[in-house]
């Protein structure tokens, strides 16, 4: 379970303070694959990053039963000045893997080549994703949190992530930003709508996807 606890966030903007929410309450369960559905804007990757510890609330707490992973496709997660291996290497140390193991699965996921001994800040975004990708998806988390990036690069590459993204929820849940519906209907059973600050959950999908295109259609 992840609880949400009196969840705020803000920014400012200009010279004014615009919450994204407040006051944040809700139990999220685990072990499913949820949609986070939402206009741009609504505050669904702020949510998925407080929700890993990538920025803090500003106020209430997040806990949880379970690992997490980072954002995949959250740049924060990889050092621009260190290599792909050394980026690799690091996580494996961070999260008590076995670094061959994570290394070889990642170079041959990502499919960087030469690139992979290269810094991150040479890669292209296209690249960047890649790594952060297989990086997410070598650990074995309880629930994978997936921003946009099933699909990062050409039509054969974006069939081979979402094959290893659907076994890797085999076992474990996710909550997935995306605003392609036929992703969502793919990978997710439930739903979790993000509307001017608020948090549904819904046990069917095609519930939450129906009252999102009403709202935001």
């Amino acid at each position: 379970m992840i609880r949400l606890e009196n969840l705020t966030k803000s920014y400012i903007v200009g010279h004014k303070r615009q919450f994204i929410f407040q006051n944040l309450n809700m139990e999220i369960p685990t072990g499913k694959a949820l949609a986070l559905l939402g206009r741009n804007g609504a505050g669904k990757s702020t949510l998925l990053n407080i929700i890993s510890g990538a920025i803090p609330a500003d106020s209430g707490r997040v806990t949880t039963d379970g690992s997490m992973s980072w954002p995949v496709g959250f740049g924060g997660s990889l050092n621009r000045e260190m290599t792909g291996q050394q980026n690799v290497r690091f996580v494996a140390r961070v999260y008590g893997v076995d670094t061959q193991t994570l290394e070889g699965f990642v170079r041959n996921f990502s499919e960087l080549g030469e690139h992979f001994f290269s810094p991150v800040r040479t890669y292209s975004s296209g690249m960047k994703a890649r790594l952060g990708f297989g990086l997410s998806m070598g650990i074995p988390f309880d629930t994978y949190l997936i921003d946009e990036t099933t699909a990062v690069g050409d039509a054969r590459f974006t069939r081979k992530s979402r094959t290893v993204f659907r076994q890797r929820v085999q076992n474990a849940g996710a909550i997935m930003v995306s605003h392609q519906m036929k992703v969502v209907r793919s990978f997710c059973e439930n739903g979790l709508l993000m509307h001017n600050g608020q948090l549904t959950y819904f046990e069917d999908i095609d519930e939450a996807i129906a009252l999102h295109l009403k709202l935001n259609g």
